[in-house]
């Protein structure tokens, strides 16, 4: 019988990325009591200046996604460049993305497609993530919760289905529902879900930010969103979008 021996790269990378996970979850008392705005679920736009100019600005971010649209097909799965997440919450080809920052990472290909929408997202302060979040009619994201406090998610709903009560998303026991043009910010800390029910598609800009807070914890904040910008977690998404900005690249050269 094959026997896997315990000092295998995988299983080391395994064993790397649960206890990071369970360290950035045991911080979580401390950013909750440095953090210079609330600790529910959802939050309000009104607390974060940045989100009137992107609500200021939505239309000419619709009008590169729908460039971008003519391509869904063509376009990696969201378990495609995060497989680590990806394969727990996502298994169909129901949600698309167009990445533009991961985690820190700027996706210069990608960004350069969407050059007005790249110079909008990057006067947000502490901008870690943005990509197009496409879930096609009749996805499901099932419940789950994000990896870290010390960031919060905004969605910019930049196409949302007619019947938009079918369309919506879970933060604890909240529900809410997008309005295209508006931003929405939770905590994705939280345990959360979110469901496309109709025959449209959904589109977000999604964004992920670094959460304000009191100093010192601001600095420990900040340090270990450049650590976890290293792990394994992050390094093999950087390495899949690679991957698939030369399938990308050659499928707009062809247009």
């Amino acid at each position: 019988m094959k026997t896997i021996s315990v000092s295998s790269p995988q299983i080391k990378e395994v064993i790397v990325k649960k206890i990071g996970k369970n360290l950035l979850w045991g911080l979580e008392k401390v950013i909750t009591r440095y953090s210079l705005v609330p600790n529910t679920p959802f939050l309000s736009s009104e607390e974060f200046e940045w989100t009137q100019t992107l609500e200021q600005n939505w239309q000419a971010i619709r009008n590169e996604l729908d460039v971008i649209l003519q391509y869904t097909e063509q376009l990696p799965r969201f378990q495609d460049i995060s497989e680590d997440q990806g394969r727990n919450i996502s298994k169909d080809d129901l949600w698309k993305t167009f990445f533009l920052y991961g985690y820190g990472v700027k996706m210069e290909q990608n960004c350069d497609y969407c050059p007005e929408t790249t110079r909008i997202i990057e006067e947000i302060p502490g901008l870690k993530t943005a990509f197009f979040s496409i879930l096609l009619p009749g996805k499901h994201i099932p419940e789950h919760r994000g990896p870290y406090k010390g960031v919060l998610r905004c969605h910019l709903a930049l196409k949302v289905p007619q019947d938009k009560e079918q369309c919506a998303i879970r933060v604890d026991h909240e529900i809410r529902h997008w309005s295209e043009g508006k931003t929405m910010i939770f905590d994705d800390s939280y345990h959360h879900e979110a469901w496309n029910k109709t025959d449209e598609t959904r589109v977000v800009l999604f964004l992920d930010i670094v959460r304000p807070m009191n100093f010192p914890a601001s600095l420990l904040n900040h340090f270990l969103i450049n650590l976890v910008r290293w792990s394994p977690y992050i390094r093999d998404a950087h390495k899949n979008q690679k991957q698939w900005d030369k399938k990308i690249a050659k499928v707009f050269q062809r247009s």
